[in-house]
């Protein structure tokens, strides 16, 4: 709707909410998921750049593209498969969320830069805007919000 100066309000038909964009897909956990879930994040990225017109930098690409990374890695490692990535993104942001099987929650350990590995959720936290870990009845979901601003 668009308001005029005098008032009037004069219906346009273009107020209509728009459902961010939408995809999921399954994993095996065979060798070859985490690749393909990184390309699978990079398509989605390309389908918002296209339909929602997402400006999206090189610097929040290889953000999404790393949280995806570090996620599926989890899930893969730590549940031995299946799971399932979700995305959802509109032109600010995007949620990644991976379910899977283990009802083991992920422990966030303190920075050590002498430690080798586990630093997966370390990674995520810093390229996220917000991380969120919840028990479902399959077992568990992470989910990570990134900006696609480069700014952030």
């Amino acid at each position: 709707m668009i308001e005029h100066l005098d008032g009037a309000v004069i219906p346009t038909g273009f107020d209509v909410p728009v459902e961010p964009l939408r995809r999921a897909a399954h994993y095996t956990g065979e060798p070859g998921c985490i690749a393909e879930a990184r390309s699978f994040a990079s398509l989605f990225l390309d389908q918002l750049r296209t339909e929602w017109c997402a400006a999206i930098g090189p610097r929040a690409e290889g953000a999404l593209l790393l949280v995806v990374s570090e996620l599926v890695t989890n899930a893969d490692r730590h549940s031995r498969g299946p799971y399932i990535l979700e995305l959802e993104g509109t032109d600010a942001s995007v949620t990644v969320a991976v379910y899977d099987s283990s009802a083991a929650l992920p422990r966030r350990f303190p920075r050590d830069p002498e430690r080798v590995g586990r630093h997966g959720l370390e990674i995520v936290h810093a390229l996220a805007q917000a991380v969120t870990v919840e028990r479902v009845p399959v077992g568990k979901r992470v989910r990570a919000v990134v900006s696609l601003s480069d700014d952030e």
